[in-house]
C-alpha cells in the first residue's frame, strides 16, 4: 500500500521521505523562512495515546525538545523547532547527507585507524561542549552517531539526554545496554563520565569490529559490563599503537577514579597520538584544529569559532625558499603561520622575521577588497599556513569575524609598539 506524504506539516514544505520506523516517520522539508532544507521527525500519533508506553515516549520527545537551539556545535545535529501538541508531536532537525557510523562496526569494514581517531576526537569535543551546558547525552552508540558525506561528524539523538543534577528516575531503561557505563546499569546518579565511558565502547567497536563484552542475553551481558575486564584491543588488533590501547582502557575503565574525569582530558590525549603515534598521508583536522588552538592569534577564539576557521580556510605547506607575498602586486587574501618561520622584505631591506603565529597580508581584510602588498614575504624554513579569504571569512558567524577584528587590531598595536621600540633605539 503506497504510503500517503502530507503536503506539508505546518510552515514546513515536504519533500521526501527519509526513513520511516515504529514510532515516527522522518521527512525531508523546506523551512521557507529560513530558506533550507530540514529534517522533521514525526511522531506516531497512536504511540503517543498507547494507555501503557504513550507517557513514556511522550517524555522522550518533550525531553529533546527543551534542547531546541540549545546545542550549536558543528558536531551535534542542530535541533530547530518543536511541537508538542496532543495530535501532533515534531522534531525539527539540521537535515545531515550521510550515514551512521554501523557499517562501520563490522571486521570487514573499518575505517583507517586515524580515521577512527579524529571521529572520537570530534564526538569527545561536542560532548565536553553539551556537557559545559548541563547535558549528558546517555546514548552514545555508533547508530546516534553521523558520518556526512563531507566526511564532518555529528551527534544525533538527545532523547535520552538528562541534565545535570535531574531526576534519574525520569527517563530509567533508555540507552543501549552494550555502550552503558557500570554506573548507568546500577541507575547511579551520573556524570560526563558515563558519556566517556560509551563513546570508548563507541571507539573499542570501530577500531575491532568486536564488542568489548558479548553475550546471548542482556542480563548475562550486564554482568559482564559489571563485573568482568573486556579484551586489549592490541590483542584483537596488534598493529594498533600501545598508547591508543591505554588510552580506550582508560576510557572504559569501571572505576571512575581510574576514568578521564572529563571528555576534554579525552580529547586531548586523542589529539595527542593523532600527532605523534599514527601514520597520515595528510593533515588531520584533530591536529589542523589543535595547532590553531594554540596560536597566539586565536587565543580569544571559542571552539565553534575555531572549526569555522577551519572551514573557510585552505591549510598548505611549502618548503624553505618559497615566495608567499610579492611588493606591488594585488592579493584579495591573508595568512596566518602555523608553525616556521617567513621574512618580509621591502626593497633590499629586511624589515621583519615572523614566525609562529603570525599574520601577514591582512590589509586586502582590513580594505575589504584587493589590495597592494607593501612588502614580499619568502619563507625560510618549511612553513605551514592558513589562506583566508576575506570572501570567505563574510559568510562566517558574528562572533568569528568580531574575534578576527580584534586579533587583527591585537596584531596593529603590537606592531605601532615594536615600531616605536626601534626609533628610541636609533635616537
Amino acid at each position: 500500500m503506497e504510503q500517503h506524504i502530507p503536503a506539508s506539516i505546518d510552515k514546513y514544505e515536504i519533500i521526501s521521505v527519509l526513513g520511516n520506523g515504529t514510532t515516527s516517520i522522518v521527512y525531508l522539508a523546506y523551512d521557507a523562512f529560513t530558506e533550507r532544507q530540514v529534517a522533521i521527525k514525526l511522531f506516531n500519533s497512536s504511540l503517543l495515546s498507547d494507555p501503557e508506553n504513550g507517557r513514556a515516549y511522550r517524555k522522550l520527545i518533550t525531553n529533546e525538545a527543551l534542547f531546541v537551539g540549545r546545542l550549536n556545535h558543528p558536531h551535534i545535529v542542530g535541533i530547530y523547532d518543536a511541537s508538542l501538541s496532543h495530535d501532533k508531536c515534531y522534531i525539527v532537525m539540521e537535515y545531515v547527507q550521510g550515514e551512521t557510523l554501523v557499517k562501520y562496526g563490522q571486521p570487514d569494514s573499518l575505517l583507517p585507524m586515524e580515521k577512527v581517531v579524529e571521529i572520537i576526537f570530534k564526538c569527545a569535543l561536542a560532548l565536553d561542549f553539551a556537557s559545559r551546558h548541563g547535558i549528558i547525552h546517555r546514548d552514545i552508540k555508533p547508530a546516534n552517531i553521523m558520518l556526512c558525506r563531507d566526511g564532518e561528524v555529528k551527534i544525533a539523538d538527545f532523547g535520552a539526554a538528562i541534565l545535570k543534577g535531574s531526576d534519574k528516575t525520569e527517563l530509567v531503561g533508555v540507552g543501549s545496554p552494550a555502550y552503558m557505563s557500570p554506573e548507568q546499569l546500577r541507575l547511579d546518579s551520573l556524570t560526563q563520565q558515563t558519556d566517556i565511558y560509551s563513546l570508548g565502547v563507541v571507539m573499542y567497536r570501530l577500531l575491532t569490529g568486536r564488542m568489548p563484552f558479548e553475550a546471548e542475553n542482556s542480563y548475562i551481558l550486564i554482568q559482564k559490563i559489571l563485573n568482568e575486564e573486556p579484551t586489549g584491543i592490541r590483542n584483537l588488533r596488534p598493529m594498533l599503537p600501545p598508547r591508543l590501547e591505554k588510552i580506550v582502557a582508560r576510557a572504559m575503565h569501571k572505576k571512575l577514579e581510574e576514568r578521564y574525569l572529563h571528555m576534554s582530558d579525552f580529547a586531548e590525549d586523542l589529539a595527542e597520538i593523532a600527532k605523534l603515534d599514527l601514520p597520515h598521508k595528510a593533515v588531520s583536522d584533530t591536529e589542523k584544529f589543535n595547532t590553531i588552538r594554540n596560536l597566539p592569534f586565536f587565543r580569544n577564539f571559542g571552539e565553534i569559532e575555531l572549526w569555522e576557521v577551519l572551514r573557510i580556510s585552505v591549510w598548505g605547506r611549502v618548503p624553505a625558499g618559497t615566495y608567499l607575498v610579492h611588493e606591488g602586486d594585488n592579493g584579495d587574501f591573508f595568512f596566518i603561520v602555523a608553525d616556521g618561520e617567513v621574512r618580509v622584505t621591502k626593497g633590499s631591506k629586511i624589515l621583519d622575521i615572523q614566525g609562529t603565529g603570525h599574520c601577514f597580508g591582512e590589509m586586502c581584510y582590513i580594505r575589504q577588497g584587493a589590495a597592494t602588498r607593501t612588502a614580499t614575504v619568502m619563507a625560510i624554513t618549511p612553513v605551514t599556513l592558513l589562506k583566508i579569504k576575506p570572501s570567505s571569512l563574510k559568510n562566517a558567524s558574528e562572533s568569528c569575524q568580531l574575534n578576527f577584528n580584534k586579533a587583527f587590531l591585537d596584531t596593529l598595536v603590537d606592531r605601532l609598539e615594536q615600531a616605536d621600540i626601534e626609533l628610541a633605539s636609533m635616537n
